[in-house]
């Protein structure tokens, strides 16, 4: 049997049947001799697996060292150059906070110089405000000494027209309205923009200054001189205060009148009577610190009434409209109480005064009674509207308030609160009014004593004062406010009235031996006012705006005339008066 030889670590000796122990032996043996050197070879590869293994251990070892030697490295590096920052920056700061300290020091002295430059400065302030403080006292001193010469000279400039019987004329300026812009004729769109150019001015509170340049016209540059000229924001109550005094001469005997005189749509009727009703025409009493010149001083004069003795003074109104040289009683009441506007006519007396023969007279009480009055008179004023103005007055409206005093003897002009004549009167007259036209009926008044009663005695006397208020129409320009038919005969008798008062006045200043008071039936109604028989004073109302420059200079002309009209003193009114039973 033949055997291939083979390497012991792949073939094993095969174990043939019969052998013999020995061989078995032997086989075995070397079986063993094999598995020995197979266990040899295995052991030399895992020896040499096993030293593969250190030996990628021993490399991963080094890798790993390598590796953190070069992080160690790095660190290294980074804290090197930190330390290199650290170093910088210690350094730079020691530079910022030298620098710092050397800036502070340099500012520390810039505000230390500041601060003494501003305590010297304070300081003059101080000095300064002791001055101002000291020129304020001295300018308030020398406004004081100024104040009081101004009114020591308007006192003497008072007595001055009261010698003379000077017409005391002011003057009031309204401001620009928004109609203004609409008036007339038709205006560019500039001037639509800006609706109205003043050339009217209050240059103080004496003085007008008119002040125009326009093409082709001769510039203007004028004053007029006033007693008293109210700018276009002074106020109703600023306006009636300057005439309040002269309510208080009504109660010493002597007449008043006070007239609003001016072209159309200047501001008459507001000064005279306040804001109007659009509906009826009446004057609101809703807004006091609106009112006008009659409602105020209907008002003033009951309170001067109201501290007098009970008893002493009666008052009665009439109102009457001069339209087209007619005039119209508008009080005047048909048989079922309606008031209705009946013509009168003007006459003069015995004693050369004008009186209106029939003309309704109303007792009134108090001063609600008197507008109530006033109110019905004002709804039957003729109005028509025109380019001018949307209501315009075709008439000249003449509120009429007639005081009855009554005095004892000859002591009027003494004093009412002297308690004797207080006495002897409330025991002598008898506190009944006259009998009232309003109502047609027999009233009683503790404010007022029975005529009858008075005549019976004596001792007692009445004397009437009149108190005439007068709202004039309108001076009109034909062109401009674009009337016709019915309101272009309005304007021509407005316009020739007004004329007439001018040559009135004209004829007094010139000391002519005739005046034509008859020319008019206004001028012949106001004769004694305008005469020389009552304190007179003209409120002139003229717009601001350039397209009336013609009016207002006109206005202002007519202003100036009148403050140069001597009429004499004039006289208290110290005779006693019959009373007739209304």
């Amino acid at each position: 049997m033949g055997c291939i030889w083979v390497p012991l670590s792949r073939i094993a000796v095969p174990l043939v049947p019969g052998m013999t122990k020995e061989e078995r032996i032997v086989v075995l043996e070397t079986e063993n001799a094999v598995l020995h050197l197979k266990l040899a070879e295995y052991q030399g590869l895992a020896g040499r697996s096993t030293n593969e293994v250190l030996q990628l251990y021993s490399a991963h070892g080094r890798q790993q060292k390598l590796q953190r030697s070069s992080l160690v490295t790095q660190l290294y590096g980074a804290i090197k150059r930190l330390k290199q920052d650290l170093k910088s920056l210690r350094s730079f700061a020691l530079e910022l906070s030298k620098d710092f300290q050397r800036q502070s020091k340099i500012y520390l002295y810039r505000v230390l110089a500041a601060v003494q430059e501003i305590q010297l400065q304070n300081e003059a302030v101080q000095m300064f405000q002791i001055k101002a403080c000291h020129l304020e006292q001295s300018l308030q001193e020398v406004t004081e000494r100024y104040e009081k010469e101004k009114q020591k000279r308007r006192a003497l400039h008072n007595s001055l027209v009261e010698l003379r019987g000077n017409i005391r004329v002011h003057c009031r300026i309204r401001p620009l309205l928004p109609f203004d812009a609409a008036a007339g004729h038709s205006i560019s769109q500039d001037r639509q923009r800006n609706f109205s150019e003043k050339v009217a001015y209050a240059a103080d509170d004496e003085t007008v200054l008119v002040k125009c340049s326009r093409p082709g016209h001769a510039s203007i540059n004028k004053t007029f001189q006033f007693e008293r000229v109210y700018n276009d924001s002074e106020s109703q109550e600023t306006v009636f205060e300057d005439l309040a005094p002269l309510l208080t001469s009504l109660l010493d005997g002597y007449n008043v009148c006070i007239m609003a005189y001016g072209q159309t749509g200047s501001g008459k009727t507001y000064t005279m009577l306040g804001p109007q009703l659009e509906e009826n025409f009446a004057f609101s009493t809703a807004n006091e610190s609106e009112l006008g010149i009659i409602p105020r001083a209907t008002q003033e004069v009951f309170r001067l009434i109201s501290e007098k003795p009970p008893g002493s003074y009666w008052v009665e109104v009439s109102v009457v409209q001069v339209y087209n040289n007619d005039i119209f009683d508008l009080l005047a009441e048909d048989s079922c109480g309606k008031v209705f506007g009946v013509k009168r006519d003007v006459v003069t007396t015995r004693e050369g005064e004008s009186d209106v023969p029939l003309l309704t007279h109303q007792t009134v009480e108090n001063a609600s009674e008197f507008l109530h009055l006033v109110n019905k008179g004002l709804q039957l004023r003729t109005r028509h509207p025109t380019l001018v103005h949307a209501h315009s007055s075709r008439s000249h409206l003449v509120v009429t308030l007639t005081i009855t005093t009554i005095v004892s003897g000859d002591n009027f002009g003494t004093s009412w609160e002297d308690e004797q004549i207080s006495q002897r009167l409330n025991k002598e007259v008898s506190s009944t009014f006259p009998q009232k036209t309003r109502d047609s009926k027999s009233t009683s008044s503790s404010r007022a004593s029975s005529p009858a009663q008075l005549e019976a005695n004596e001792k007692l006397k009445q004397v009437k004062t009149r108190l005439q208020l007068v709202d004039l129409a309108g001076s009109e320009c034909v062109g401009m406010s674009g009337v016709t038919g019915a309101a272009l005969r309005e304007t021509s008798f407005i316009n020739r009235s007004l004329s007439a008062l001018a040559d009135v006045l004209g004829a007094i200043a010139e000391q002519r031996s005739h005046v034509p008071y008859r020319n008019s039936k206004l001028t012949h109604l106001l004769q004694d006012s305008v005469g020389g028989d009552a304190k007179l004073l003209v409120m002139l109302c003229i717009s601001p705006d350039q397209k009336y420059l013609t009016e207002s200079m006109q206005s202002l002309g007519f202003g100036t005339r009148a403050r140069q009209v001597q009429r004499g003193q004039v006289k208290k009114k110290i005779f006693p008066v019959h009373s007739k039973a209304k």
